[in-house]
C-alpha cells in the first residue's frame, strides 16, 4: 500500500524543441541521459517551436505528433533530428522515408501532413512557448525555470539534473 502523502507524479520536463534545429539534434545525448538517470521519475514532454528560418520545421512538427500517435514519438523525433540536414534538403519525403524505417503507417503520416490535423497542437505550443518567453531551441522548463539551451548547452543537463534531484526531494517529503 502507498503512502497516501507522498506522490508518484513524475518532475515534468517541458522540451521546447524544433526539428531541423542543429541545437537540438546536440541536446539529444542529454536527453538521452536524463532518461537514462531518471526513468519514469522524469517526464519529458516534447513541445513545438518551429523556427520560421527553417523552412520544414512546421511539417516535421506535424509528423512528430503524428508518430506519437502512432506509439513511435521518441523514436521518431530522435531519428529526425538526426538528421537535419537531410529534412533541410529533403523536407516531406523524408519525414515520410524515416516513418517508413519506423514502420509506422506511412499513408496515415502523409493524410496527417495533408489534412492539418495537428496544426492545433503545433501552434499552441508555439503560442505558449512565445508567451512564457522561448525564442529559441532548445529551451527547457523544468520546475518554473526557463533554461534556453539555444543561446549555450554548457552546463544545463546538470542544472536540470540539480533541479529534477531537489523536486523530487521536495516530493518525497510531503
Amino acid at each position: 500500500m502507498s503512502d497516501p502523502t507522498t506522490s508518484d507524479a513524475p518532475v515534468v520536463l517541458d522540451v521546447w524543441c524544433e526539428l531541423q534545429c542543429p541545437d537540438c539534434r546536440s541536446a539529444l545525448d542529454d536527453l538521452r541521459a536524463l532518461r537514462e538517470r531518471f526513468g519514469d521519475r522524469l517526464e519529458m514532454r516534447l513541445r513545438h517551436f518551429p523556427l520560421e528560418k527553417h523552412t520544414h520545421a512546421f511539417a516535421a512538427a506535424q509528423a512528430a505528433e503524428e508518430a506519437i500517435e502512432q506509439g513511435q514519438g521518441v523514436p521518431y523525433v530522435e531519428a529526425v533530428l538526426g538528421h537535419v540536414e537531410e529534412l533541410a534538403r529533403r523536407g516531406e519525403p523524408f519525414l515520410v522515408d524515416v516513418a517508413r524505417e519506423l514502420g509506422m503507417d506511412t499513408e496515415e503520416l502523409d493524410i496527417a501532413l495533408i489534412d492539418g490535423r495537428h496544426i492545433l497542437t503545433v501552434d499552441a505550443d508555439q503560442a505558449e512557448g512565445k508567451a512564457i518567453g522561448v525564442t529559441g531551441t532548445p529551451t527547457y522548463v523544468i520546475g518554473g525555470e526557463l533554461l534556453d539551451g539555444g543561446k549555450s548547452q554548457e552546463g544545463l543537463r546538470e542544472r536540470i539534473e540539480e533541479i529534477t534531484e531537489r523536486l523530487l526531494a521536495a516530493d518525497g517529503a510531503s
